[in-house]
C-alpha cells in the first residue's frame, strides 16, 4: 500500500539547471562557479542536487563539513570541494585523505595540514581566507601576504585559492566596497611576493547582483542557485529573467474541515478566539516539520487558490487555517506553504517575513520528516 505524504517538498530540477545557466551567463565563460551546497543543499537534498549540478556544469562545490563532502563524493568523483569553515584539529587527517580543500586562517592550521599531507604522502590544496569584516574566519588583510609566504614554504601544501566573505552585500554598499578594496589590497600584496593564486573569490549571491567589479575568477552563489533573490535594502539594476525561479515548493494536506461558531478559542494557549462563525481546516504540518511557531496567527497558506490565514498557535504536527474564503475545501486537499497555487504564490521570502527570519533559515529548517520529491531533470 502506497504511503501518503502529510507534508512534502517538491524540487524542480529544471529550475535549478536554468538558474545555474543564468549565473554562468551573468559571469561569463572565464569565471568558475563554486556552488554552495551546505546544509543539505539549502534544504533541497544534497545528493540529488549535487548530481544535477554535476550534469549542469558546476566547477567547484562549497560545503560546511566533511560529511557533506563525502556525500558529494558518493555521487560522483573528480569535482573540487572547498570546506568553507575551519577544520577542527581532529578532522585534518580526514580532510587530507578525502582530498577536500580546507580553509586556512592561521599559520598553525597550515602546519597541521602540512604534517598530515607529508604523513599521507599527498598534496593538500588550501584556500586562504581574508577577514575583511565578517569576523568568523580569516587572516587580517595586512597579514595575508605573510601567511601566504608561510604556506608557500610548507611541504605538502599548495595555495590553491584566496577569498573573503561579504557581510552585508544585500544592504550596505559602502561597507561592501570597503571589504572589496581591503581584499584587493591583500591580494595585490600576495602577488607582489611572486605568489600565484589560481582561484580568487568573493562574490556571494548578493554581490553577484550588486557588485559588478569584484567577480575575480570564481563566484560563490548560494541562494541564487535555488532561484531566490537575497532580500535586502539594495535594489539591483540587473533585470532578472523569468528563468531564474525558485526550485522548491512546500506543501501539506487538509485532514479535516469543520464550522466553528463565534466565541471559540483555538489551539494551545487560546491565543485566537473566533469573532464570527468560520470554516476551519486542520493542516497536517507543524513545527515538527520545520514550520515555525512564529507563523502562528500571522502566516498564510494557499488552499483552493486562496490565501487562508493560520489561526492560533502552530503545533508540532498540525495547524488550523481559516478556509472561509475557500468554501469547497475538503479533507485531502493540497495546501501550499511555499509555492504557487492557481494565480497566487507564497514565496520563501514572504514566509520568512512572517517568521521574523531569513529565507536561508526557512529552507534549511524544513527537516527530514518532509520528503523531497524531484520533478524534471535527472536526479540521483
Amino acid at each position: 500500500m502506497a504511503m501518503i505524504n502529510r507534508s512534502w517538498a517538491e524540487v524542480d530540477l529544471d529550475a535549478l539547471r536554468e538558474n545555474l545557466a543564468w549565473i554562468r551567463d551573468r559571469v561569463g565563460p572565464e569565471v568558475k562557479v563554486l556552488t554552495v551546497v551546505k546544509a543539505d543543499a539549502y534544504g533541497h537534498g544534497l545528493k540529488q542536487i549535487a548530481a544535477l549540478l554535476m550534469q549542469s556544469g558546476t566547477d567547484i562545490f562549497g560545503v560546511a563539513n566533511l560529511a557533506e563532502a563525502r556525500a558529494i563524493r558518493s555521487v560522483g568523483q573528480g569535482w573540487p570541494i572547498l570546506m568553507l569553515g575551519a577544520c577542527l584539529p581532529g578532522e585534518v587527517a580526514d580532510a587530507v585523505h578525502d582530498e577536500v580543500m580546507p580553509t586556512i586562517s592561521t599559520a598553525e592550521e597550515a602546519q597541521w595540514f602540512s604534517r598530515a599531507a607529508m604523513r599521507q604522502r599527498r598534496l593538500v590544496r588550501v584556500h586562504l581566507a581574508v577577514d575583511t569584516g565578517m569576523g568568523r574566519l580569516g587572516v587580517t588583510p595586512a597579514g595575508a601576504a605573510d601567511l601566504a609566504d608561510q604556506i608557500r614554504s610548507l611541504p605538502g601544501v599548495k595555495l590553491e585559492g584566496m577569498f573573503t566573505h561579504f557581510a552585508s552585500s544585500e544592504d550596505d554598499a559602502d561597507f561592501t566596497q570597503t571589504q572589496a578594496e581591503q581584499f584587493q589590497q591583500a591580494l595585490a600584496a600576495v602577488r607582489v611576493r611572486g605568489i600565484q593564486v589560481p582561484l580568487v573569490h568573493a562574490s556571494n549571491s548578493g554581490a553577484l547582483l550588486h557588485e559588478r567589479d569584484v567577480l575575480f575568477n570564481v563566484v560563490r552563489p548560494g541562494l541564487l542557485v535555488y532561484g531566490i533573490v537575497p532580500p535586502g535594502t539594495r535594489r539591483s539594476t540587473l533585470t532578472l529573467p523569468d528563468r531564474l525561479r525558485p526550485a522548491l515548493s512546500w506543501k501539506t494536506s487538509v485532514s479535516l474541515v469543520k464550522t466553528v461558531p463565534r466565541g471559540v478559542s483555538l489551539s494551545y494557549g487560546r491565543t485566537y478566539t473566533t469573532t464570527r462563525s468560520l470554516r476551519v481546516a486542520t493542516a497536517t504540518v507543524g513545527y515538527g516539520d520545520g514550520y515555525s511557531r512564529m507563523g502562528s496567527n500571522r502566516a498564510q497558506v494557499l488552499i483552493g487558490g486562496n490565501r487562508c490565514r493560520i489561526l492560533g498557535r502552530v503545533t508540532m504536527d498540525q495547524m488550523l487555517v481559516d478556509v472561509s474564503r475557500s468554501p469547497e475545501a475538503k479533507p485531502g486537499d493540497e495546501a501550499v506553504l511555499i509555492g504557487q497555487q492557481g494565480d497566487d504564490a507564497i514565496t520563501v521570502t514572504e514566509l520568512a517575513t512572517w517568521f521574523g527570519t531569513i529565507p536561508w533559515e526557512v529552507l534549511t529548517g524544513i527537516n527530514h520528516r518532509v520528503p523531497r520529491i524531484y520533478r524534471g531533470g535527472t536526479a540521483a
